[in-house]
């Protein structure tokens, strides 16, 4: 067994969730867990429990280098090959014990309560309902819909992963239980847990960001029955090792892979007309001349990237985002009184431009010009920048010197926020750029997902703009949040000519969120 071979972008994440981070003890306490997966035939023969399963591996197995993959009764048997290739997948070095002896911690899809003595987390589902105990099996329900259990999956990673790290996070007590639907956000109750047999037509949708929630987002559009429609996937990048920590669709095979194209084939089994598109969203919209977009999903990484696709107002948007200390969703028409998507991200004070930002992570802020130029151009780094890089971060030259010749955004992404930098100073280097746990961004792309399907279906969508919830927490009571329109007049949503325009590309119609009952 072995840590995988991108490890060090997972302890970067971990550093910025973890007091008192030291990469040689993240490692080792890595190395001591034996966490262990296990299932009976009531998860292994339904569709909810399958996913669960199925996400809880791909999360697990990114981090942890040791699972148990347990079948709980004989029935079950034929489900643990397929997890063990799933994990394998993601790291062919993973140790895989067939028994849960040595088990550290515990997640647990299905009826049966395996006899074991670590801390356990019972996951399951029923239907856009996602369901954990720390005291009793919840079971998987019998619908075909992924939102739910592929919710419980991240809930009960996130708690494997409180469970593990509990001296180093600050107020992150475990979840006792949790009953939460998708459909609502709200506390399931009878009468309003939402359809579970419903056919989904998403008309034409663009899904912009083909990240790690983009990867959510992928993972559940594919679990969902009755999809059809037109989407656009629009992301200019290919897999990258790095990715690996948290995108839940790539394995190893998957590196180098054009993310636009993968999302293709990951969605080859539904009736989705699906059209790759590896550019970026500017691109895009200058190439395609009909600025009529329907419906936006928005996986991007930056408030920039967000700003510019509701420039191009499209009629509606779903904006799902992972920061410092929650994930979530918010759902924004334009011309109906309610924040838009710039609202979210109106700049306050002056902000530094990009090339401003990577020259001070490189360690070299006096150069930002030079940045900005390599960026402009995207030229080779020379060999002397490397030097003065490895220099400036007292970290050797040798292992950088490969990067020499390429653009200096492969530069820093592979050897910034992959890493490398990172492992090269034990840990002592952070990166500043936000990176999220695996089970984090996979849960925004769930409830990306879920509006979505939500929207086009034209079920009731939720009473806020937007929806929290911070995985490093016990999950709390209130998790919609009103966020107001901005009220400087600065914002896009209050000038004439956008909303001119608006009007003229969607007529007077607008778009309306209907009211469901609220947390």
């Amino acid at each position: 067994m072995a840590l995988a071979n991108f490890i060090d972008r997972a302890a970067t994440a971990a550093s910025q969730v973890l007091a008192d981070f030291h990469l040689g003890d993240f490692k080792a306490a890595l190395e001591k867990q034996v966490v262990a997966v296990a299932f009976d035939n009531q998860a292994a023969s339904c569709a909810e429990g399958r996913a669960t399963l199925d996400l809880a591996v791909r999360l697990l197995a990114r981090l942890y280098p040791v699972l148990a993959i347990l079948p709980l009764d004989s029935a079950a048997n034929s489900q643990a090959r397929a997890l063990e290739r799933l994990a394998k997948s993601i790291n062919p070095k993973v140790g895989i014990r067939r028994s849960g002896k040595s088990a550290s911690v515990c997640v647990v899809a299905g009826a049966t309560r395996p006899s074991l003595r670590c801390p356990t987390f019972f996951m399951g589902s029923d239907g856009w309902a996602a369901k954990l105990s720390r005291t009793d099996p919840v079971g998987s329900g019998p619908s075909l819909l992924p939102y739910g259990a592929g919710a419980a999956s991240c809930f009960g990673a996130a708690n494997v992963f409180r469970t593990i790290f509990a001296a180093q996070l600050t107020g992150a007590e475990l979840d006792e239980t949790i009953d939460l639907s998708l459909y609502s956000y709200d506390k399931t109750k009878a009468g309003d847990a939402g359809p579970i047999d419903f056919p989904v037509n998403l008309g034409e949708t663009h899904l912009v960001g083909l990240g790690a929630i983009g990867h959510g987002a992928l993972w559940t559009l594919a679990r969902q029955p009755g999809l059809s429609g037109r989407l656009h996937v629009i992301d200019p990048e290919a897999i990258e090792l790095s990715n690996l920590q948290r995108y839940a669709l790539a394995g190893q095979a998957e590196i180098g892979m054009s993310k636009a194209v993968l999302a293709t084939t990951v969605l080859r089994s539904t009736a989705l007309d699906v059209e790759a598109h590896p550019v970026k969203w500017a691109e895009y919209v200058a190439r395609r001349g009909n600025w009529v977009f329907d419906q936006v999903g928005v996986a991007l990484d930056t408030a920039a990237d967000r700003l510019a696709v509701q420039g191009a107002l499209p009629r509606w948007i779903a904006n799902a985002w992972t920061q410092e200390h929650d994930l979530g969703i918010s759902r924004h028409g334009f011309d109906y009184g309610q924040a838009c998507l710039c609202c979210m991200y109106m700049p306050s004070g002056k902000s530094k431009d990009e090339h401003q930002l990577i020259a001070e992570e490189l360690g070299i802020p006096e150069a930002q010009e030079q940045v900005k130029t390599l960026l402009q151009t995207n030229a080779g780094v020379p060999n002397d920048f490397v030097v003065r890089v490895a220099a400036a971060m007292a970290v050797p030259f040798e292992p950088l010197a490969p990067f020499v010749g390429q653009p200096l955004r492969t530069f820093y992404q592979q050897a910034i926020c992959g890493g490398l930098v990172f492992q090269l100073s034990d840990g002592s280097r952070l990166v500043r750029a936000a990176v999220p746990m695996a089970f984090q961004s996979a849960l925004a792309g769930i409830m990306l997902a879920a509006e979505l399907v939500k929207h086009s279906a034209g079920f009731p969508m939720g009473p806020m703009t937007s929806t929290r919830v911070n995985l490093l927490r016990p999950l709390g009571s209130h998790l919609h949040d009103p966020k107001a329109k901005d009220s400087s007049g600065r914002c896009i949503c209050s000038d004439d000519d956008f909303l001119a325009a608006y009007r003229r590309k969607y007529g007077k119609s607008v778009e309306q969120l209907s009211d469901v009952s609220a947390a």
